[in-house]
């Protein structure tokens, strides 16, 4: 049936709907693959572009049956398309014997986020003191003995949900249980909850594409980060760095350790990284591109970005082998700035929009709540009203122009029909 020129991608939604068109434009056929009966509730109201696929297998639960589907058009490449398709692909490229297979063996750790460090310190890395819960009082003894801040987090999730930054065991023992039994954004059950050492330090994103154990770093962020409706590093700003900057050499060397670590020696990654006092050290992986309009941003910035590259990497490995490792060279300084929303209601309008329409490094700004929307007060990744992208081929005119945003944010900013505010979650950011 095939002429080998067909490439599977597992769970494409929006965050990764560019991969499709650039195989396409090599001339391979896509085919998708969703490895869950229905979407997840993040991506319900997703509209796939099924004129990029040359047919849909959706996954019901019988794997035979699935692997038989996927295999009839003999894939060359069989690729993670988001967080919740990992697993899913790692079974479906191990089952077909595609050349760029991660394996299964390590598929848990590239997912379970209490695996992953553990994986990582096995490895020789550093990664932080940790507890998989088991009970209340477990956590409790922990976090005294432990002493100072904690993180408490579900085990599978993303986008900074269910989140919680403690002070105190109480605390972190309240957020266990508001946690335990509920569903994450995937509409996975929380069964268990990982609490973590409290990381200082910036966070950075380093992006990068894999190929038979060569990683090349395609991009960096500098994450900003504020204390706002009772949240501690609430992600306000994400800032493309240059690949020159100090801390480079240090990210890219222990985030590639960190790959080697995990058993991922083909595709994509998205490694969140905190740099401490004393160094690096991992907040978490995801197998697979980087979220938010990332690599669309980063390719304005660059010419190029983790899209490119994974393409590359699956069906043009001589072309990625050439160029792997070459510093990456800023063209355009871009970041990525979120509004904070102090309110809930409904929105009647953004006092100050037209402030920042007339900012000098402006790109676009998107309103993710509309006048007469309903406003939340922003307590993680999934509630910013408003995203702001700025680039400039000057770094000081971005950041200029990022103190700009945050000055005119703030209740100011919001013309709201009030209602009840509800207590929320912090949120590490994970775009």
């Amino acid at each position: 049936m095939s002429d080998r020129r067909h490439v599977v991608l597992v769970d494409t939604y929006t965050p990764t709907r560019l991969l499709a068109p650039r195989f396409r434009a090599l001339g391979y056929r896509c085919v998708r693959v969703q490895s869950t009966p229905e979407p997840p509730p993040l991506f319900a109201s997703d509209q796939v572009r099924h004129d990029d696929y040359v047919a849909s297998v959706v996954h019901d639960g019988d794997v035979a049956a699935t692997v038989e589907a996927v295999a009839a058009f003999d894939p060359v490449a069989v690729v993670p398309g988001g967080e919740v398709g990992v697993e899913f692909c790692d079974l479906l490229s191990e089952r077909l014997g595609t050349p760029t297979a991660n394996g299964t063996s390590l598929s848990a750790a590239r997912r379970d986020k209490h695996t992953m460090v553990e994986t990582i310190k096995r490895a020789g890395l550093r990664g932080a003191r940790q507890l998989r819960v088991a009970d209340a009082d477990e956590l409790a003894d922990w976090h005294r003995d432990l002493g100072g801040r904690v993180v408490i987090k579900p085990l599978r999730s993303a986008g900074g949900d269910g989140v919680s930054f403690c002070d105190t065991p109480a605390e972190s023992v309240r957020a266990y249980r508001a946690l335990l039994g509920s569903r994450d954004i995937f509409a996975g059950r929380n069964d268990s909850v990982v609490a973590q050492e409290y990381l200082p330090g910036t966070e950075y994103m380093v992006n990068t594409v894999s190929r038979d154990g060569r990683h090349h770093v395609c991009d960096i962020w500098k994450t900003t980060r504020i204390n706002a409706n009772g949240i501690t590093d609430l992600c306000d700003a994400l800032r493309l760095i240059a690949s020159d900057e100090k801390e480079v050499p240090a990210l890219t060397a222990y985030a590639g350790r960190v790959l080697d670590a995990l058993g991922i020696r083909h595709g994509p990654a998205h490694v969140e990284i905190r740099m401490t006092p004393d160094g690096p050290c991992l907040v978490e992986v995801g197998a697979r591109i980087a979220g938010g309009d990332i690599p669309y941003y980063a390719s304005l910035g660059i010419g190029e970005s983790q899209i490119d590259w994974t393409v590359d990497a699956y069906v043009r490995p001589e072309r990625f082998h050439e160029r792997c490792g070459r510093p990456y060279e800023v063209r355009r300084f871009c970041a990525m700035v979120a509004m904070v929303s102090p309110y809930e209601g409904t929105l009647r309008e953004y006092r100050g929009a037209e402030e920042i329409r007339a900012l000098e490094s402006l790109h676009d700004m998107k309103l993710l709540v509309k006048p007469q929307g309903r406003l939340r007060r922003t307590v993680d990744d999934l509630s910013y009203p408003v995203i702001v992208t700025l680039m400039d081929p000057s770094d000081e005119v971005v950041a200029r122009d990022i103190g700009t945003i945050r000055y005119l944010d703030g209740p100011g900013f919001y013309d709201v029909e009030p209602e009840p505010a509800r207590a929320g979650h912090a949120g590490a950011c994970t775009w």
